[in-house]
């Protein structure tokens, strides 16, 4: 997770992300996301570390109180970043709002390299081709580490948003040679192109490893089966199984997964336990993602975890 105390699953991207960035002689770097995001707290961190300015465009899910800045957007600001909150339009979806925020976000890099300025347009959660490495060299390293416990993994669990690291591990996978089953839980509803834009993620990450083309098909769409059944009310919104999965392992483990992303993950991990959808007997690994700075964030968030 890197140095930063509160990493996640972004910061391997981003050693890729913002090592692209000083390549190319960036002096700001760009991203968007929710306003209580993980993807941009570490992208403003990772950026600040090495001299870049970050500037962020928050979609506001929930209301924003100016006296009580809390969780990652605390953090933003301790960071330095240059942060713009969204709010949305009336009758306007959360989706909606995050495409207002893209542009308004590509005419102020227009305006700034107007004035010679050089900028990188991060995308949300870091997913694009360049980010997606960072979770080909994961799976690899997680591979490495099984083998040396001489331990062959049936499936992996992880939740996906913007489809990254999702990417990452299949084309790490396949490139392997492995048959390990990757459940990719979704915290958000995903379109039908979902799979389509991974695994054009996983060939273009492929490609800039020397590694075929990105029209090349080491993976493909149909690789890709991410489940969509436990995110519901929507993104950022709490549900009752995913509290009592981020209880039951905070109170048997002492790990703390968030109730955004990794908690619905898990939880669908422990319905698949009892539903018989993992075999008894299977080898199971859970890819934590990070995220625990939201239990300092807005009750609406949070659900009923206290």
């Amino acid at each position: 997770t890197g140095s930063n105390l509160f990493g996640g699953n972004k910061t391997r991207k981003l050693e890729y992300l913002i090592g692209k960035a000083k390549a190319e002689g960036c002096d700001h770097v760009f991203t968007y996301g929710a306003v209580q995001s993980n993807h941009a707290m570490q992208t403003v961190w990772a950026a600040a570390k090495n001299g870049i300015k970050p500037v962020i465009y928050l979609a506001a899910i929930v209301p924003i109180d100016e006296n009580d800045i809390k969780a990652n957007l605390l953090l933003d600001r301790i960071y330095d970043a240059e942060i713009h909150i969204i709010e949305p339009l009336e009758g306007e979806s959360f989706m909606d709002t995050e495409e207002r925020s893209f542009k308004m976000g590509e005419e102020h890099i227009n305006r700034l390299e107007s004035e010679g300025h050089k900028c990188m347009n991060i995308p949300v959660g870091g997913a694009d081709e360049t980010g997606s490495l960072g979770y080909i060299g994961g799976i690899t390293e997680l591979y490495e580490q099984a083998d040396a416990l001489g331990v062959e993994f049936d499936y992996l669990y992880h939740a996906t948003g913007s489809g990254g690291t999702m990417a990452g591990m299949m084309a790490g996978r396949n490139l392997l040679g492995r048959n390990t089953v990757i459940r990719s839980i979704s915290a958000m509803e995903i379109g039908k192109s979902y799979a389509k834009h991974a695994a054009s993620l996983s060939n273009g990450a492929l490609a800039l490893m020397g590694i075929g083309s990105p029209d090349d098909s080491l993976v493909k769409a149909e690789d890709f089966a991410p489940d969509d059944n436990y995110y519901a009310p929507g993104y950022e919104i709490p549900n009752e199984a995913t509290t009592k999965a981020i209880k039951l392992l905070a109170k048997t483990e002492g790990i703390l997964v968030d109730p955004v992303y990794s908690g619905k993950a898990f939880s669908a991990l422990l319905d698949h336990v009892k539903t018989g959808k993992i075999e008894q007997g299977s080898k199971v690994v859970f890819v934590h993602t990070g995220g625990a700075t939201v239990f300092f964030a807005e009750k609406e968030i949070l659900g009923d975890v206290f």
